[in-house]
């Protein structure tokens, strides 16, 4: 914990501004609902309805939700990614250091997912540089409007700077409820989504994100 606490966090002129003008407003906006600045912080990305959530952790340790931005644009179908080049946005269980925080990104600013995780490399699944960034356009990412990413990328550079290691990024199809997913149960991903679920029902019972790894090919999850 205390070797990735002190790792340097990237910083540019462009995420020094846009942290200057949303902390202190977000900083407040957080403080009305009993969360604070700098805490840790979960990410849920759905592609159906086009949502990113912002997860904040509380005092008792539970997170509570708090902002849904709509996603600009994404790549692709609902289905994971599975190579280099098939301009496919991610589903998986990911997660953001302070290294892979890109202040300088073409894409106005990004953090990168980390795709391909153990799972996908089990599956040999290829890629790389699949991102949640700005500017509105995505060639396999999960873009932003520019204010939505300073905002983000406020709250998650706030986060490493009280010590956080990493945050967790889910990455989903849809909400991954009984009721939503017995309607995809002939689709050829449907058996990748009930394992998936398994990590999402996780959360929605004890609102703390599980530790994942990779047995068998497959997602398993635990305290």
């Amino acid at each position: 914990m205390e070797l990735f606490a002190i790792q340097k966090i990237p910083t540019s002129a462009r995420s020094k501004l846009a942290i200057q003008k949303h902390a202190p407003i977000l900083s407040v906006k957080m403080e009305a609902m009993g969360l604070t600045l700098g805490n840790p912080i979960f990410i849920r990305v759905f592609k159906k309805p086009g949502t990113l959530e912002l997860w904040v952790q509380g005092d008792d340790g539970r997170f509570k939700l708090f902002r849904q931005y709509p996603i600009c644009t994404f790549s692709g179908e609902l289905g994971p990614k599975l190579q280099e080049g098939d301009r496919q946005s991610p589903e998986g269980f990911y997660y953001v250091t302070p290294q892979r925080m890109n202040p300088s990104s073409r894409f106005h600013l990004s953090f990168n997912l980390g795709y391909p995780n153990q799972y996908d490399r089990a599956h040999n699944r290829t890629g790389s540089f699949l991102m949640v960034h700005g500017d509105c356009v995505s060639i396999g990412c999960y873009a932003m409007t520019d204010k939505y990413i300073e905002e983000i990328y406020t709250i998650a550079d706030a986060a490493f700077k009280k010590g956080s290691p990493f945050f967790r990024v889910h990455a989903f199809p849809f909400p991954l409820d009984e009721n939503t997913l017995v309607q995809y149960k002939n689709n050829p991903w449907y058996d990748f989504w009930k394992n998936l679920q398994q990590g999402y029902q996780w959360f929605e019972k004890n609102k703390r994100p599980p530790d994942v790894n990779v047995e068998n090919k497959r997602y398993t999850f635990s305290n």
